[in-house]
């Protein structure tokens, strides 16, 4: 992997080294002297992310999407520069979800999960509870590529991490990650739940009260960060990083490394992947699901409304439901096909519901589109 960050060449702006580079790789696909803008022949380069893939930069000058667009077009490999560009949100303490500083279990401990695919060798790789390493995505790429497995857990992910050189550290936490779970330790108050039910019932309820007297952000609570992208020889990859949900019970594993759930690429169709709720996600597959209505020919946005429908239908348990009888939780989705179109979806919005798409045009932010009208919480 590169450097942390690289610095542009005198003179030149970064957003013009960005376009530069994306011209030319598409020039490479359609041919010397026809401008990327009005290319016809083959894809537009992008990619896009959960919104926390255009908010943190780990101290240096790029985003998320800003820097894996950069380097994907400088000609690197699609799903390097994809890792490249979360390992930013992994490595930066400000992002509570994902990587050091992530949110710890309810012992305390950062366990992390990632996974990736690569479209063009129709490879993958992925970890879980893997602790000692502040960036996942990275081991998740050794699995897929120095072993013939696709998923390495706990203290055996750690040991490949170990044997490949990696830096394995005692404790992931920052100050404000252990602050906040000492906060989730006091409100729980777990010498009086003495049933697991109840237990874990008080856990949850502790974590969303965080939520909303403001000391966590919702995103947090739930973790994670998707990274999809598309070159322009049309190309797919992806990866999903998190620190999991919040004070989760110690080995918990999500939706994030698991294959067709948290990350699906089919390199003839498209791309999806997901940040909310694991276990909704988990129940559909609907990454996969997602991918296989794109092959049907459905447009991104209505394939994850197709998603998010079936998870709204699958919901029955009442603890899972609010008072109009709707998912009391958020799950969102973002998409990418083969031609570029893209989407981000979401059970509910607020107004700070948007996810990061990078083109030659630079890093932006776009609104999420709703599934359900309101919020989770009514």
């Amino acid at each position: 992997m590169p450097g942390r960050n690289e610095t542009p060449r005198a003179g030149i702006s970064r957003r013009d080294l960005i376009r530069a580079g994306a011209a030319g790789a598409a020039a490479l696909s359609i041919g010397a002297g026809r401008a990327p803008a009005v290319q016809s022949s083959g894809p537009r380069p992008v990619v896009i992310a959960s919104g926390n893939g255009n908010r943190y930069r780990n101290g240096g000058d790029e985003v998320v999407v800003e820097r894996a667009f950069r380097m994907m077009t400088e000609g690197k490999d699609i799903l390097e520069s994809l890792i490249a560009g979360v390992n930013i949100t992994e490595l930066d303490p400000d992002d509570a979800s994902v990587g050091f500083g992530g949110r710890p279990n309810a012992d305390g401990v950062v366990q992390l999960d990632s996974c990736c695919m690569h479209g063009p060798t129709r490879r993958a790789g992925a970890v879980a509870a893997i602790e000692g390493v502040r960036t996942p995505s990275i081991v998740a790429h050794q699995v897929m590529q120095v072993t013939d497995h696709h998923l390495l857990v706990g203290k055996g992910a750690q040991t490949l991490a170990r044997q490949l050189g990696m830096k394995i550290e005692d404790d992931l936490n920052t100050d404000r990650s252990r602050e906040m779970w000492l906060e989730w330790k006091r409100r729980i108050d777990p010498g009086h739940y003495l049933d697991p039910k109840k237990r874990a019932a008080a856990g949850h309820a502790a974590g969303l009260s965080m939520v909303r007297d403001g000391l966590i952000d919702e995103e947090e609570y739930y973790g994670t960060i998707n990274c999809d992208g598309l070159n322009a020889n049309g190309d797919l990859a992806g990866v999903t990083t998190t620190s999991g949900l919040a004070w989760k019970i110690p080995g918990r594993v999500g939706d994030s490394p698991i294959l067709g759930a948290g990350l699906y690429v089919d390199n003839a169709v498209g791309a999806a992947g997901s940040t909310g709720r694991g276990e909704a996600n988990l129940y559909g597959l609907c990454s996969f699901l997602i991918v296989e209505e794109m092959r049907r020919g459905a447009h991104p946005r209505d394939a994850a409304m197709t998603a998010l429908s079936r998870v709204k239908d699958n919901t029955v348990e009442k603890r899972l439901l609010n008072s109009r009888g709707l998912p009391n939780f958020g799950l969102s989705f973002y998409v990418v096909n083969k031609a570029g179109e893209h989407a981000g979806v979401s059970m509910y919005t607020t107004e700070r519901s948007t996810y990061a798409v990078c083109t030659e045009n630079g890093p932006e932010s776009v609104a999420m589109e709703p599934f359900l009208e309101g919020s989770a919480s009514d």
